[in-house]
């Protein structure tokens, strides 16, 4: 049997991305993704049977979010101590465990303890996985599998909202809950025997722990990433609302739309990885974000549906396109690949902050002055979000030029 590198070891040049143990990786974080957004599709039968107001079902499901938020960078400082090959393990088993204790939760305080736990280990699992995604491909290979990676989030909501719907009119919210905290405790299983084990001690690759001028290019991708999430995510998650109120939608049409439309941000990020793995300079990639400012008009202009609905589409596919550009670029941008722990807990953090704080705030925001002042927001959030991927671009060209120049030479001996 072919022997793979230990996942807290870079692959060294010259071999070959161990892609069925990426995709392993891969299947982990989505199986993260579909506890993250859990509640969603079962929200209503949550609230009537424990008696809770919109307001606590809203702290249920962004209490996950509210951890990353808060603790991103200690955690990728943490994850040195650990390994990321422990840390993605632990993570999903912790999910696990918090999930099956949803299950038994009698009032709102019991919950919100549960998902708080879950957040802990979701903010592991995000942490980790594109640490060992990074240490698992090899050097012409990272920055595509790495904007692969970033795909996992919306991937991972499309399936649990596609699912949990089903599943919970079946065996009721409960079961669905326990449902997914056994998938989820299967995939940790599962990872702990795929993911090799030789070399991969906590402090295997772990050099000097990065000072916070090692963290400046990292922090200008993080910058980015927050105000992508800032700025699309909520146009996602406040869709349903705009399609009912101001284009009659029923609530079924209106959710089908926004499934759909949220799963482009999958799309997005796959096509960074095929233009980059042509060659393509991220600061070359970063202008395509540009091309959806103009998108912000068409969904809040107050024109028809289907401009609406094209306009949604396309900030849904600059958030995956921008967002795996960000990933993407993190190994070419660090001083050190060992670095890639603290650098991956400081772009985690920032993208939660993002998450966390725009829907509200454009909440506010339509309330104050109406929904055509959310178009404005957006266009200056992605501006200022591609100008700091442009910068961060300009120094990982000379790393993508490196690079490309040692695959040529690869192949050509």
């Amino acid at each position: 049997m072919k022997s793979e590198p230990a996942p807290d070891t870079p692959v060294q040049p010259g071999r070959r991305s161990t892609w069925a143990t990426i995709g392993v990786v891969y299947l982990g974080g989505v199986v993260a993704a579909m506890s993250l957004g859990k509640f969603a599709p079962v929200g209503p039968a949550v609230t009537g049977q424990l008696s809770l107001s919109l307001s606590q079902l809203g702290w249920v499901i962004s209490a996950v979010v509210g951890v990353g938020a808060a603790f991103g960078l200690p955690g990728g400082y943490l994850m040195r101590r650990v390994g990321a090959r422990g840390a993605l393990v632990y993570g999903l088993a912790l999910i696990a465990v918090a999930g099956a204790a949803s299950v038994l939760a009698g009032d709102f305080a019991w919950l919100l303890v549960a998902r708080v736990t879950e957040g802990f280990g979701y903010l592991m699992v995000t942490i980790a996985g594109p640490v060992l995604v990074l240490r698992l491909a090899d050097e012409r290979d990272r920055s595509a599998a790495l904007s692969v990676w970033a795909t996992f989030v919306s991937v991972g909501l499309f399936a649990s909202t596609l699912v949990g719907g089903a599943a919970g009119d079946a065996f009721g919210w409960r079961g669905w809950i326990g449902l997914l905290a056994a998938l989820t405790l299967l995939m940790a299983v599962v990872l702990q025997l795929r993911l090799p084990r030789t070399g991969a001690g906590p402090r295997a690759a772990a050099g000097p722990v990065p000072r916070l001028r090692a963290l400046r290019w990292p922090g200008v991708l993080a910058f980015s990433f927050c105000l992508t999430a800032l700025v699309t995510i909520p146009v996602i998650v406040l869709l349903p609302t705009l399609l009912i109120e101001q284009h009659d939608n029923s609530a079924a049409a209106a959710g089908a739309s926004t499934s759909v439309i949220s799963l482009l941000s999958a799309v997005g990020g796959l096509l960074v990885g095929m233009l980059l793995r042509r060659g393509t300079r991220v600061g070359v990639l970063a202008l395509f974000g540009l091309l959806a400012v103009p998108a912000a008009w068409l969904v809040y202009g107050g024109g028809p549906l289907a401009g609406v609905l094209a306009g949604a589409g396309t900030l849904s596919l600059a958030n995956g396109f921008l967002a795996a550009l960000v990933f993407a670029a993190l190994p070419l941008i660090l001083e050190r690949l060992d670095h890639a722990d603290v650098g991956s807990g400081l772009v985690a953090q920032a993208g939660s902050l993002g998450s966390l704080l725009g829907p509200p705030m454009f909440g506010e925001v339509a309330a104050a002055f109406g929904f055509a002042a959310l178009a404005p927001v957006i266009a200056v959030g992605l501006v200022a979000a591609v100008a700091a991927l442009l910068l961060a671009g300009g120094r990982a060209a000379g790393r993508q030029r490196w690079v490309a120049g040692a695959g040529e030479k690869g192949v050509a001996g």
